[in-house]
């Protein structure tokens, strides 16, 4: 076998290589835009499809967010509604009752900067804007205390903005609503 020969043979290769290389890099790509695709047909990404505003400087004067209406209300479908403010540096309310195995839908807002929630062990994980209402969906299998820290930093004191989320037996909270008005778990 000639050099040239030899060459030639193994260019033939190095191509053939160069190509299984480049479809598996085409393959990779095709299969990343799929899953993006998925991931927001299914409500998995941000941004929300719907934005919802709000005047910050107006949410505990008038509206969904004045103070009365904070906390978990059972719906007449059986669901939970949960509205919350993120302020610096607290949530209100600080701790929030919610239901086991039940669909929840969380509302919250912000009234001066930027914060997040962050539900640990979940993965539940929203900014607060000011001026937005976010909207997360979320469920709980197992009752229990969830740590809620703020997980946007928002100035000094972030390092102490933390709330709770507790979740109970799907009855109890049944048996709380009865009463009416809004829950929360403080005083418990």
């Amino acid at each position: 076998m000639s050099a040239e020969q030899a060459h030639d043979g193994s260019a033939e290769v190095a191509a053939r290589v160069e190509r299984r290389w480049a479809t598996i890099a085409v393959a990779i790509i095709v299969m990343m835009a799929l899953l993006a695709a998925f991931a927001g047909i299914h409500r998995a990404t941000m941004p929300q499809p719907r934005v919802e505003i709000i005047d910050p400087s107006r949410i505990h004067l008038s509206g969904e967010f004045v103070e009365s209406n904070l906390g978990s209300v059972l719906e007449a479908s059986g669901n939970v509604t949960v509205r919350a403010i993120g302020q610096q540096y607290s949530f209100t309310p600080a701790c929030i009752l919610v239901p086991a195995d039940t669909p929840i839908t969380l509302r919250a807002t912000s009234a001066d900067v930027v914060h997040g929630i962050l539900i640990q062990g979940t993965n539940v994980n929203t900014m607060l804007v000011p001026g937005y209402i976010s909207e997360q969906l979320m469920r709980f299998t197992k009752t229990g205390d969830y740590l809620m820290p703020c997980q946007e930093f928002c100035s000094f004191g972030h390092e102490g903005m933390w709330g709770k989320v507790k979740v109970i037996d799907k009855t109890d909270f049944a048996n709380r609503a009865k009463a009416g008005g809004r829950l929360s778990c403080v005083g418990q």
